[in-house]
């Protein structure tokens, strides 16, 4: 399917659709508010049939954009085709709607984004670490981080 009939089945859904432009996959940014009515589609739609979720990526803008991303990257099996969806999140108190009801893979892939940016994602079965400990302060990915000098009693270099 190519990027115009893409664009096409879910702009209905999503409202506004923007395509960014020389990406390889296809790379469509969205409303946070419109991401599991999105994906719900792109998995159902015989046409489309995104049927497997490979990656959720996470990304700090930084304290000057005052943003944060969440990528989505979606695989096809019978199409052979890929697609990204991106959503941008305020960076104060970011959250997204949880996508495990529509694939399990998202369960892991959510926590590892939470754990390394601290972006919740709302109605998650298990939204705890994954990757530091569960005492762990701050995200370690987040542009503003600052480590501990120790961490219970070792000193951290």
């Amino acid at each position: 399917m190519d990027s115009t009939r893409l664009v096409e089945l879910i702009r209905p859904v999503a409202g506004n659709v923007e395509e960014v432009k020389n990406t390889k996959p296809l790379m469509l940014v969205i409303n946070a508010g419109e991401l599991v009515p999105v994906c719900e589609l792109l998995f159902k739609n015989p046409e489309a049939y995104f049927d497997m979720l490979t990656c959720i990526t996470g990304v700090d803008n930084g304290p000057e954009a005052n943003t944060m991303e969440v990528i989505y990257h979606l695989y096809s099996i019978p199409f052979h085709q890929s697609l990204m969806l991106k959503v941008t999140l305020p960076r104060e108190n970011p959250e997204a709607e949880s996508v495990t009801t529509i694939w399990k893979s998202a369960n892991w892939l959510e926590r590892e984004v939470f754990d390394m940016f601290g972006i919740v994602f709302k109605n998650h079965p298990d939204l705890r670490r994954i990757l530091m400990p569960a005492d762990w302060k701050g995200y370690p990915l987040r542009k503003d981080y600052k480590h501990e000098e120790t961490y219970r009693g070792i000193k951290i270099d």
